[in-house]
């Protein structure tokens, strides 16, 4: 989940060029083309002068620990706010609205060609820092280390297995007076230590090219300080170690919050799609279950990490390749910012986010946003990065499923959130999530027509859609010859919100023709269509 305030709710693959999925030739229909949004890309930070390893190591041991701001941000791996960003401007009280960004993120490039002079200095310096770093064993727990420097319990102590008599005494054999004393042997020249093996996310460091898409992360999360991003890979390889990554990845840790964080589809980029569901400990049981003491906030704590690590192990992190999430955050009926455990669990989470997972996240978007979030948004922005900001996307409930579809094509986007995927385990259907779908605004108080041209005797399957209904629907076939009558297939039928979301249809075809689908809009909102079609021959 991503980072935020203590007072707000959890958080939680070359780039792939946005492309749109052309309908299949045998529509007549003229879709509007969808623009794609142009986004600035920030200014590199300049390299900063390398240091020594080990100066680097000794001023850490004797400098003081820096205490952290106690703001912290709603995303998996947003970036620590800046020092001189810390002290936060007088806020001037304002009406809540849904916040507009100026400048949207723009995710950087990991192809070293594509870095700037300063950007690839401090690739290297930093590279050079681990490479010390793992030939002096500098990642090794302090704990392992003590371990390593006690000596095995000496073999020469005598063995006593009680009490000796005089008896035994009398009739002990003593060695001859040259045998006690054995000749001293030379120890052997100690041997330098081999060089350490450390990976992260299941990459190792200094291995291949994917260490430079790690380290490039640690750098942009610390504006490319070298010395900052070196402290930021040590603490994180600690923290993993004590906090028993490996082991927990195999953990079972149940599925009790399948529903509340969840993976699904893609973006238009080829980012996966991670939603975060609020609403869902509106459930006073499963909150209980979740957040009522300690140990079970521990549980939720381990279990988060556990699903964003196998998240993360699924990613390419080649040079040119996906490596972030995309992160949906649906508010809608979420708990406020009242409820203590539930900011006690957040404020846990969201520090160890934002300290071991950097620059994880292509983009937060939060849809069903209540008065409330926008708020405390407002409150909490001046504490925010402008690069934090820039990832941020708000949408009320009105505007939310044309919000995602700007970053999401429909065939992707869950039912419940206005597109057309479903789960596929036993409704087995008719369309997966590889069909792509057409989009079409109906303005309002118009007629729009969906023509499907028929070329061959078959039978004609189709899924249609209208976000929010509140609209009239029917569907008839009329045939080429003009001998012909038209044949019904659904009279036109007003669908309200509370019908099925998406009507899948069938209809077998003996003779040339189309079909037209017919949406009547009446009201004064324009409303977003969405609808697919395969044509399966006899």
């Amino acid at each position: 989940m991503a980072e935020k305030e203590e007072s707000q709710n959890p958080t939680p693959p070359p780039p792939v060029t946005e492309t749109e999925q052309p309908p299949s030739t045998a529509t007549a229909v003229k879709e509007p083309a969808v623009t794609s949004q142009t986004e600035e890309q920030p200014p590199a930070a300049p390299a900063v002068e390398n240091r020594s390893l080990a100066a680097m190591m000794e001023k850490e041991a004797s400098a003081p620990e820096k205490t952290k701001e106690d703001v912290v941000v709603a995303a998996d791996s947003v970036e620590k706010v800046d020092e001189k960003e810390k002290q936060p401007p007088p806020v001037q009280p304002e009406e809540p609205k849904i916040p507009q960004t100026l400048i949207s993120f723009k995710e950087e490039s990991n192809v070293i060609a594509d870095l700037s002079d300063s950007e690839r200095k401090a690739l290297q310096e930093l590279k050079q820092l681990v490479q010390e770093a793992l030939n002096n064993r500098h990642f090794t727990s302090p704990k392992e280390e003590e371990k390593e420097k006690q000596p095995p319990p000496s073999s020469d102590a005598p063995k006593t297995d009680g009490p000796s008599s005089e008896s035994d005494k009398s009739t002990e054999i003593k060695p001859p007076q040259e045998q006690q004393a054995p000749a001293e042997v030379a120890p052997p020249p100690p041997q330098p230590p081999a060089e350490e093996e450390v990976s992260i996310w299941g990459v190792p460091l200094l291995k291949d090219d994917r260490t430079d898409v790690i380290l490039l992360k640690f750098l942009r999360a610390r504006d490319f300080k070298v010395r900052d991003a070196f402290v930021m890979i040590k603490n994180t390889i600690q923290w993993r170690k004590d906090f028993g990554i490996e082991a927990l990845l195999n953990e079972d840790l149940g599925d009790d919050l399948e529903k509340v964080v969840f993976m699904h589809g893609f973006d238009r980029d080829g980012h996966p799609v991670c939603y975060n569901v609020y609403g869902e400990f509106q459930n006073k049981q499963l909150y209980a279950k979740t957040f009522s003491d300690e140990e079970k906030r521990m549980k939720f704590l381990r279990w988060r990490i556990q699903f964003l690590e196998r998240s993360i192990r699924k990613l390419n992190f080649r040079p040119g390749g996906v490596s972030t999430i995309f992160q949906v955050n649906d508010l809608k009926n979420s708990p406020g910012p009242g409820k203590r455990e539930l900011r006690i669990a957040t404020k846990q989470a969201l520090q160890l986010l934002q300290d071991n997972y950097p620059e994880f996240v292509a983009k937060q978007v939060f849809i069903n946003v209540p008065w409330w979030y926008l708020a405390f948004h407002t409150m909490i922005s001046p504490f925010m990065t402008q690069r934090t900001k820039s990832k941020f996307v708000f949408a009320g409930p009105s505007k939310s499923a044309e919000t995602l579809f700007k970053y999401i094509s429909p065939e992707h986007v869950p039912i419940q959130y206005g597109g057309l995927s479903v789960d596929y385990c036993d409704c087995n259907p008719e369309f997966t999530i590889d069909d792509p779908a057409t989009e079409i605004t109906v303005k309002p108080a118009t007629k729009q027509n969906v023509e499907i041209i028929i070329y061959e005797k078959c039978t004609v399957v189709w899924e249609i859609r209208v976000v929010g209904w509140e609209v009239s629907y029917g569907a008839e076939f009329v045939p080429e010859a003009k001998d012909k009558y038209t044949i019904i297939i659904q009279k036109p039928t007003k669908l309200s919100p509370a019908d099925e979301p998406v009507v899948c249809q069938r209809f077998k075809v003996d003779e040339l023709g189309k079909i037209l689908l017919t949406v009547d809009n009446p009201t004064s909102k324009k409303k977003k269509l969405l609808y697919r079609f395969k044509v399966e021959p006899f």
